[in-house]
């Protein structure tokens, strides 16, 4: 079983999703055995986080032959960086469904199943044609969840986050089959392996610069990075709550993820040569979202650009060349995934129940919604990096790593951090906490429900345990950083 299990964990979603579509039509049925699929996996999940000896080693491996002629093999594996993430998504996903149990149909339920098996098996592959592979397939559930479920103008939605996401992907393909035919050209046989395609060395400095920019093209729009950023914000308004949940917490984390996976092993002269480009990028991003967070109305148009300010300091902290920045920004993928998510599935239930995504519109929440409110102040404490909670963990973490790399970025990055907690803050005082106008319309909004509550729960308690305890969690992908900055960069991996 435990060499089979990640295929388990990939394509079990997708079985039982495909099976659904042609067993039964009641969504109450449909619903059920979708929670349960996903608490099976969350079960295999933690068998494998139990197993899992930490180290920078691949462990868990499958290779065995898929297109043979050309060397694609179906290449699995998991190290300490990919485990954490793997854990991260099973736990979030089954926890979130609890927030969506009601008002959905049999496609909205079939498309967050056929979601996971994708961004699963983009998370697992070791083979960049398989990786490529299950990247596209993991669009196509989200792109009918907000075609199909979504608000305003989705068509154009839909159109413009696939013409954006498909450009970034054909730049990428691109630079996978031309790394395929410099091994092929070099060794005499076929192979997409990410570890053997870190062998080539018949490839030009200026070739690997060109190389390097189309994989980080497909990269930085999933994150998304400045300049690519200009589909997710009407995106995130007009996309359904279960899809915004998926794009912000999960996808937004595997762009993040690829980027070292296979940006610095394939490329880690240029991914050197270029750190300090992206530091100052992902610096600009964390003002310029900030800022632009600040002057929103649209909650969810906020909260898109609070995300998107999130990444780009995860951004900074990758191409920071050490240890503190690396394991703080990685740190930072599973806080802010946490934290975003809840918020964004939140704000979805208020924007159910009252009608209203509008900060002018809200207000009085508090009174009529303690416990979310409660636990909505928990999850907005977290994202801003209050101590105590792991966003303080990680954004520190990001900050010394930046001054390490730079003083005087790592000043910026110290001060533009007051900047998230601006623009949180003031949305909390005018949408929750303050009183409506009088003679306003009373709005209609319930506490939450038992489920939602245990939903939110291994949320709430991992907020606290990452924020006092960070080491049991480090601990897991740390020896992967090392020896990405030892061995691969040759870089002394400070700590």
């Amino acid at each position: 079983m435990s060499a089979d299990i990640l295929s388990f964990i990939i394509f079990l979603p997708a079985v039982v999703a495909l099976g659904l579509l042609i067993t039964t039509k009641d969504v109450n049925t449909i619903r059920n055995i979708a929670f349960l699929t996903t608490t099976v996996i969350l079960a295999l999940v933690l068998k494998v986080y139990i197993e899992f000896e930490p180290s920078s080693s691949m462990q868990f491996v499958t290779n065995v032959a898929w297109i043979e002629t050309y060397g694609i093999n179906y290449y699995l594996g998991l190290d300490g960086f990919s485990l954490t993430i793997l854990m991260m998504i099973a736990i979030l996903i089954p926890t979130s469904y609890l927030l969506l149990w009601e008002g959905k149909t049999k496609g909205y339920w079939i498309n967050m199943l056929l979601v996971q098996s994708g961004v699963t098996g983009s998370l697992l592959s070791l083979d960049v044609v398989l990786f490529y592979f299950f990247w596209e397939i993991m669009l196509l559930p989200v792109f009918l969840l907000i075609g199909q479920y979504g608000f305003g103008n989705k068509v154009f939605t839909t159109i413009k986050v696939t013409v954006y996401t498909m450009a970034g992907s054909l730049l990428m393909l691109v630079a996978i089959l031309y790394l395929g035919v410099a091994y092929h050209n070099e060794f005499g046989v076929w192979s997409f392996a990410y570890d053997k395609l870190m062998t080539i060395s018949n490839i030009g400095y200026s070739e690997k610069v060109w190389l390097f920019l189309a994989f980080l093209a497909a990269f930085a729009i999933k994150i998304p990075l400045f300049p690519l950023h200009t589909w997710i914000m009407e995106t995130y308004k007009n996309a359904p709550t279960g899809a915004v949940f998926i794009l912000s917490s999960i996808m937004a984390k595997l762009g993040i993820y690829a980027v070292v996976r296979f940006l610095i092993p394939l490329f880690p002269e240029v991914y050197v040569d270029f750190a300090t480009w992206f530091v100052i990028i992902g610096l600009f991003g964390l003002v310029y979202f900030g800022i632009a967070a600040l002057m929103q109305d649209d909650i969810k148009r906020m909260f898109a650009y609070s995300s998107a300010s999130h990444l780009s300091f995860i951004a900074a902290g990758i191409f920071s060349l050490n240890s503190y920045g690396i394991n703080g920004a990685l740190y930072l993928i599973i806080a802010h995934a946490i934290a975003t998510g809840a918020l964004f599935l939140l704000v979805g239930l208020m924007q159910e129940q009252t009608g209203f995504k509008t900060i002018k519109d809200l207000g009085g929440i508090a009174k009529k919604a303690p416990i979310f409110t409660f636990i909505f102040a928990i999850m907005l404490f977290a994202n801003v990096g209050l101590p105590g909670t792991n966003g303080f963990v990680s954004e520190l973490l990001i900050i010394f790593g930046v001054f390490n790399f730079n003083i005087y970025l790592g000043i910026i990055a110290a001060l533009s951090v007051i900047i998230g907690a601006s623009y949180m803050l003031w949305m909390f005082q005018r949408a929750i906490l303050q009183d409506r106008p009088e003679g306003s319309t009373e709005l209609k909004m319930r506490d939450l429900k038992i489920k939602e509550i245990v939903g939110l729960i291994p949320w709430v308690i991992l907020v606290f345990v990452m924020g006092f305890y960070p080491e049991v969690f480090i601990d897991k992908f740390e020896p992967t950083v090392t020896h990405y900055l030892q061995d691969i960069l040759h870089i002394g991996a400070t700590r």
